[in-house]
This record gives structure tokens, sequence and C-alpha cells, in this order.
């Protein structure tokens, strides 16, 4: 009777400690996103600027305010440089990424396994700082020799996050691969297909839901990154013209400003309404990756 009431107090405070963790992280969730919800909010109902101002305004000037008395925080030039930089990004980077994963899990699992993989997956570890240092100092000199203008832009921009995202992208790949089954390629193998038929016919469609998945992870890896891209995209808040010309995204206008205005000001608020409109296309990421999931598993079945 003593053990079985010792171990009912344990399994009873083990159960308490593990729903009390639990009550924390969505307390913390919770708490997170109300807090950006209303400050981000207040650019609207508070300070009184339109959501098409903000959504579909050009000019990017919060201390002066339009004829009408508004101010001048349009978002567009913002939005539009960070969907850039991460759709240019993964462009950049699916193909390195695809083909180290076929590398590693069809052409020499052992080496790649071993070597390969482990080497890739290094560069997670490296800083964002260390990023943008080697795109100040190597890709856009080379972008100001290849294209001309200042170097800064969104091609350098887009260059250093597709080496960011190419570890994401080649590891969650490499699992999609690997998930599939062994069955599908003896079978393509018995009807005398080869290797490379198999990998593009059989392999790569029944691994397609997780190499979208792995995509999806990737955008939204670039469309959070700040200090790397600050570095190297020239920071200037107006309608990228070109893949050459300086530009902004919402993560460098936020950490280039947030630290110069004070909390309550009409600046500050559209600076947390960046950040809102942040969050929602994370949350909005996170809720693709799940749909994919979704359909990966329902097709499985």
């Amino acid at each position: 009777m003593a053990k079985e009431k010792t171990k009912g107090s344990i399994e009873r405070r083990g159960r308490a400690i593990t729903g009390a963790c639990v009550t924390l992280v969505i307390i913390l969730v919770i708490t997170l996103i109300f807090m950006v919800c209303s400050r981000g909010l207040a650019t609207f109902y508070a300070d009184g600027v339109p959501l098409s101002s903000f959504f579909g305004g050009t000019v990017w000037n919060p201390h002066q305010n339009d004829a009408n008395g508004v101010p001048l925080v349009g978002a567009l030039p913002m939005i539009a440089g960070s969907f850039c930089v991460t759709l240019l990004s993964c462009l950049f980077a699916l193909p390195f990424a695809l083909g180290s994963a076929i590398f590693v899990v069809e052409i020499q699992p052992t080496f790649g396994s071993k070597v390969f993989r482990p080497m890739v997956e290094l560069l997670t570890g490296i800083p964002s700082v260390v990023y943008g240092l080697v795109g100040l100092n190597i890709i856009v000199p080379w972008t100001r020799s290849w294209a001309g203008g200042t170097g800064y832009g969104i091609l350098s921009a887009s260059i250093v996050l597709a080496v960011m995202i190419l570890p994401t992208i080649t590891s969650l790949s490499t699992d999609a691969l690997a998930a599939v089954p062994d069955s599908y390629r003896d079978g393509s193998y018995g009807l005398g297909c080869t290797r490379w038929q198999t990998i593009t016919h059989v392999v790569l469609p029944s691994a397609l839901p997780g190499i979208l998945t792995a995509i999806i992870m990737g955008m939204t890896r670039a469309f959070g990154e700040a200090l790397a891209v600050q570095m190297v995209i020239g920071n200037a808040a107006a309608m990228p013209t070109s893949l050459v010309t300086p530009a902004s995204t919402l993560t460098s206008m936020i950490t280039m400003s947030m630290g110069n205005e004070t909390m309550g000001t009409v600046y500050n608020d559209v600076l947390w309404s960046l950040a809102l409109v942040l969050l929602v296309m994370s949350l909005v990421f996170i809720l693709l990756v799940h749909l994919v999931g979704k359909k990966g598993e329902a097709r499985n079945d």
C-alpha cells in the first residue's frame, strides 16, 4: 500500500508539474500575441491611420502628416521588400537544397549522412551578424561590380538569406526523402526504371508534402530575419524599383527605428503595426505547414 501511495503521489506531482509548464507556455503565447496586437492596432484606432494608407501607401515618414492630417506611414515598400527577399532567397536556395538532399539520401547515403549533412547543419549555428559581415564584404562588392549601383539591395539580401536558409530546407527535404518507403524504390527498379527515373517519378512526388513543408519553413526563416538583411539591403524606405537598388524590409525597419522612438508616439505605434504584420505572416506560414502536413498524411493513407 505504501508503495502504491508513493507511486500515486509521484504521478500526481508529475502531472502537476507538466500541467504548470503547459499553462505557462500558453500564457506566454497569449500574452505575446495580445501585446503585439494591442500595440499594433493602436495605429488605426488611436492614431487614426486608415488601413488603406498603411497597407497601400508608399511614403514612409511618420514624423510628418499629409494634407488631411494623416501620418505618412505607408508600409507597402517594407512589405514588398520582405516578400521579394523571401521569395527570391527561396528560389536561390531550393535547387542547392534539393540537390543536396537527393545526394544524401539517394546517391551517397553513407558519406552524406556521416560527413555532408553534419557540415551543412553547422551553418545553422553561425550567428546572423557573421552572415551579414560576409555579405557586406563579399556579396555587396560583387553585386556592385556586376550590376552597378551601390551593391545594396534585394539581390544582395536574397543571396545572404539563401545561404542562411539552406540548412533548414536541406535538412527537412532530406528527412522527407528518407521517409519514402524503400518498397516504392524497389517497385520502380523492378519495372526497369533507372535511378534518376525512380528519383524524379517516384521518390520526389512521394516526398512532395515534406519538401513543401521544408520550403515554407525556409520562407518563415527568411521572412523573419533582421540583422543580416539590415546590413546588406540598404535600408531605404522606398518602393524597390530593381533588385540592385537600396530597399527595406519589415524587420530591418523595426530594428533600425524601435530604439529611437518614445513609447506611445505615432512612430512607435506604427513600428508595432509592422511587428503585427510579421506576426500574422508567421502564423500564416505555420498554418500552411500544418495544412501541407495533413494533406501529406491523407495522401499516404
